[in-house]
């Protein structure tokens, strides 16, 4: 998921020495910490004596501050006497031929140690009831291999990052509803990075009527600007300093969009930085109902106004989605902002 090297093995048992147990239920040793579950049945006998509400953050690992904002997120959602549950699985079904899957980053270890560092209080103790990481292989998810049902992610997949990955949010939407189901939470957590994968999980749980409310998180950028992601760690010094090309044309629609642009002159004014940037190549630029990715410029990669999808603003009003994706390098990378565009002035 959603929403990116070295991999620290974990022991002979699967789990790493920062949470080991005989009882998958009972927290490690020398106090309450991170309970480490592998498969479904850790999973479901950890939860069982979970205390009160609880609150779930799907991620593929290689965890960042971005992730941990998530985390403390749903600690503040749950308090002190609930459950925060982290999966971290790298899901096959999202990863198409040729791309990054086995060399996508891992560190097992390191994860439960900057989840347990992010949620610990002053006095050491975590700041929840419970802190339950799920970390399956393939076939504790997918149990009988290929699912023989899939989610279709309908035509919002079929555009910007959909185009380009045609399986990706298939893949996605399959994993989060079986992760959902397992979990069982009255929250879930997901990033604004991947505002895509955001939009078409809303509307998946909606459509689907699954009872869990989905929250978003604000993109957590380093102090240069440069959207935290694990794919970070593919780009050497100067593909970094290339890479800071996408929020500065993000920055650029937004001045733009201050100034009483519409959208198609946002899109341009981002567009141009990204053309004049060295080293980077631009995939797509758009500017698209952050709800449906109906495409708001009448010429952009968005859904077409006559897909049928409803909520898209007549005349390009409101707050809109400025989205950019680009290869610096081998790595591609993707960020966005929210943009406030004018009423139709006639």
């Amino acid at each position: 998921m959603p929403t990116d090297p070295a991999v620290s093995a974990p022991g002979p048992d699967g789990a790493s020495g920062a949470a080991q147990s005989s009882d998958p239920a009972a927290p490690a040793a020398g106090g309450a910490g991170a309970v480490l579950t592998r498969s479904r049945e850790e999973l479901a006998a950890a939860l069982g004596r979970a205390p009160g509400p609880r609150a779930v953050v799907m991620t593929m690992g290689a965890l960042h501050e971005g992730h941990f904002d998530l985390v403390r997120e749903a600690a503040r959602r749950v308090g002190e006497a609930g459950t925060v549950v982290v999966t971290i699985f790298v899901n096959p079904l999202q990863f198409a031929a040729g791309e990054d899957l086995d060399s996508y980053p891992r560190d097992l270890e390191g994860d439960l140690e900057g989840l347990e560092r992010a949620l610990r209080g002053p006095e050491g103790a975590l700041g929840v009831g419970r802190l339950v990481v799920f970390a399956p292989a393939p076939e504790a998810i997918y149990p009988d291999g290929p699912p023989r049902v899939r989610i279709d992610p309908g035509p919002m997949s079929t555009v910007l990052e959909g185009r380009t990955r045609p399986t990706h949010f298939a893949g996605v939407c399959q994993v989060v509803l079986a992760l959902l189901h397992l979990t069982s939470p009255r929250w879930a957590l997901f990033g604004r990075k991947d505002a895509q994968q955001l939009a078409i999980v809303t509307a998946m749980v909606e459509d689907l009527a699954v009872p869990v409310e989905i929250v978003p998180v604000d993109i957590r950028r380093e102090p240069d600007g440069l959207a935290m992601s694990s794919r970070n760690a593919y780009l050497t010094a100067e593909e970094r300093r290339r890479a800071l090309a996408l929020s500065e044309a993000l920055g650029a629609g937004r001045r733009a969009s201050a100034g009483g642009a519409g959208p198609a002159q946002v899109r341009s004014a981002a567009q141009a930085v990204l053309d004049a940037a060295p080293g980077v190549i631009t995939d797509y630029v758009a500017v698209v109902d952050p709800a449906t990715f109906t495409d708001l410029t009448g010429q952009g990669p968005g859904l077409p106004p006559s897909s049928g999808i409803s909520g898209e603003r007549p005349g390009g009003s409101g707050r809109a989605l400025l989205a950019v994706a680009a290869r610096v390098g081998s790595t591609r990378l993707i960020d966005n902002c929210l943009v406030d565009l004018p009423a139709d002035r006639g």
